[in-house]
């Protein structure tokens, strides 16, 4: 039998490393979701980890194995984001170069962060595997090691540790659900949960418009994808690990996929009901308890990866999740031009309790009739059967009312 790439003794090693590195981040009970999604489900809240991510375990992990004459050189990554961070922190602290190489859409926020870890950031490309394409480059010429994202054996050990204070903190899991991008902490985790109970279902969850890994598993062969296309840009990889591949066939019980519109919701939820701020990515194991097709245990763990997410993106997961969750909507009509007919509109809205958020009123338009005026409206509602009653309400009262 061929040794796998990462084993439950590197995962352990990585852990008596990192102990005074990271935070054994809180596992915690949450009531609301439990109900919601028919399980005890319990959250492990590594968006409250040092850089705001796990990605810091494996960075730190990898680059604290480096000899010294390779730390002499510094290190060299690329990353869209929260990897970048824990690079530069745990080559800041080691008193190490680092150069970051980000794609040149990646969020504000995490460029920001990055560089006030001490690292030098390159802005290349238009993902991350242009990224990385332009960070392998530059390592050539500068001699420097390559920290890989998700695809290297110390990188997934460090990632791994978040399954051993799991099974510390809660023993009895029966399921634990893990985002999945390149794969390096489903991989990670998977090994050091299913070596030491392989009773426990392991499952990853990974956004529909970056299904590499999903396809991979369920072709049993390794695939890439043309493109990306999610607002999880934390996991949005079109081409997963080799190394983690590998190890996710022989540990991962299965992989599913989830919407944006699953993940935006699944934000929203986690702001409102659990008062945690979570990126795209981070949510993406919770979207796949709420809307996949898991099936669960009595306990389940999901992870909460993190929780760097841009404050532009933040207001357009709201308004998604809103949209989403039944609680916005956004209609259309057209109203004769005379004194009176729009506070009679109005007074049905009023009517059914629906509050107008936004009103555009107008009287000109390509396919508008002399002496009508069209008016859009943004609505808070309480739910779709709110909205839909309101819908029924107008069309009942001679409106021709449509969704935009």
């Amino acid at each position: 039998m061929v040794k796998p790439s990462v084993t439950l003794q590197d995962v352990k090693a990585a852990a008596q490393k990192l102990a005074q590195v990271v935070y054994c981040t809180p596992l915690e009970r949450n009531h609301t979701f439990s109900k919601m999604a028919g399980t005890e489900l319990f959250l492990k809240l590594e968006n409250l980890q040092r850089t705001g991510s796990f990605k810091v375990r494996g960075a730190a992990n990898c680059i604290q194995n480096l000899p010294a004459e390779k730390k002499a050189c510094g290190v060299i990554t690329a990353s869209a984001g929260n990897h970048a961070q824990g690079v530069a922190r745990a080559a800041s602290e080691l008193g190490i170069k680092a150069t970051i190489v980000m794609p040149e859409a990646a969020p504000l926020a995490k460029i920001e962060a990055t560089k006030g870890y001490g690292a030098e950031v390159v802005l290349a490309g238009a993902d991350y595997d242009a990224a990385q394409a332009a960070a392998l480059a530059l390592q050539a010429k500068t001699g420097a090691t390559f920290v890989h994202a998700y695809d290297q054996p110390d990188v997934i050990a460090g990632q791994g540790t978040i399954g051993l204070e799991l099974l510390a903190q809660q023993p009895d899991l029966d399921t634990v659900v893990v985002p999945v991008g390149g794969g390096g902490l489903l991989a990670g985790m998977a090994v050091a949960i299913k070596e030491t109970n392989p009773r426990i279902k392991v499952y990853g969850v990974q956004a529909a418009g970056a299904s590499a890994m999903y396809l991979s598993t369920h072709a049993h062969k390794w695939v890439a994808t043309p493109e990306v296309n999610t607002i999880a840009d934390g996991i949005a990889v079109k081409k997963p690990g080799k190394v983690t591949f590998d190890l996710i066939e022989k540990y991962v019980d299965d992989i599913v996929v989830v919407t944006d519109d699953d993940i935006a919701a699944t934000v929203l939820l986690l702001m409102e009901r659990a008062k945690l701020i979570a990126e795209g990515a981070g949510a993406t194991a919770l979207a796949g308890i709420m809307h996949g097709s898991l099936t669960l245990g009595q306990k389940t763990a999901a992870v909460l990866s993190g929780g760097n997410i841009d404050v532009n993106m933040i207001s357009r997961i709201i308004e998604n999740g809103l949209v989403k969750s039944g609680r916005r909507m956004k209609i259309v009509t057209s109203l004769l031009d005379r004194p009176g007919e729009l506070l009679k509109f109005i007074s049905y809205i009023k009517e059914y309790r629906a509050n107008i958020i936004y009103i555009s009123h107008e009287r000109t338009g390509k396919d508008l009739a002399i002496g009508q005026t069209l008016v859009e409206m943004d609505l808070e509602i309480s739910n779709h059967e709110h909205g839909e009653g309101l819908i029924l309400a107008l069309r009942r009262a001679g409106y021709h009312v449509d969704f935009i």
